[in-house]
């Protein structure tokens, strides 16, 4: 990959991966540093700072196996990484949205996957509720994930109306 193109690729937005990269990992230590495992802060009436460790997956998923899901899971996002790097270089300068969206996915992977090398574990505290009903805690990280897939929706429906309007005016380009 020494032909890597930044400027006139996907690859521009980057800054983007690390910026969020950075919150993720700069808002974990601050948990892990000001509050007791287990601590809850509350903050709103509907939003408490909970610190909780993951071992599993989105919602906890596989968090009660015996630890091999620690590697599994640094597998998935070690390889869905390079596969984000690899499509955001191959992302055309003009594909913003898609662009963006990969950009935000892959801090997200990186931001988790580094606390499951460093810790076995992903570090989750933001705790939204109604009453007694708590959504899984999560973090960061995984916020910029639910984004990004949020983002390559917009940009996967924006694209097929695109398609349809030129075929109904007969161009057949996008």
């Amino acid at each position: 990959m020494a032909n890597i193109n930044f400027a006139n690729s996907g690859l521009r937005w980057l800054w983007l991966t690390l910026l969020f990269l950075v919150l993720d990992q700069v808002s974990k230590q601050a948990v892990v540093a000001l509050m007791d495992y287990r601590q809850s802060i509350a903050v709103m009436p509907f939003f408490n700072l909970t610190y909780v460790h993951n071992p599993g997956a989105a919602f906890s998923f596989l968090a009660d196996q015996g630890g091999w899901q620690r590697w599994f899971f640094t597998a998935i996002a070690a390889g869905v990484s390079v596969l984000l790097f690899f499509w955001m270089a191959k992302t055309a300068k003009k594909d913003t949205l898609i662009a963006i969206a990969f950009a935000l996915i892959l801090s997200g992977a990186l931001g988790n996957l580094i606390d499951r090398v460093m810790y076995g574990y992903v570090i989750d505290f933001l705790d939204f509720y109604v009453g007694n009903k708590h959504w899984p805690a999560f973090n960061i990280a995984d916020s910029a994930i639910f984004v990004g897939a949020a983002l390559m929706i917009v940009d996967a429906i924006r694209g097929e109306s695109q398609q349809q309007d030129s075929t109904k005016n007969g161009t057949g380009v996008k």
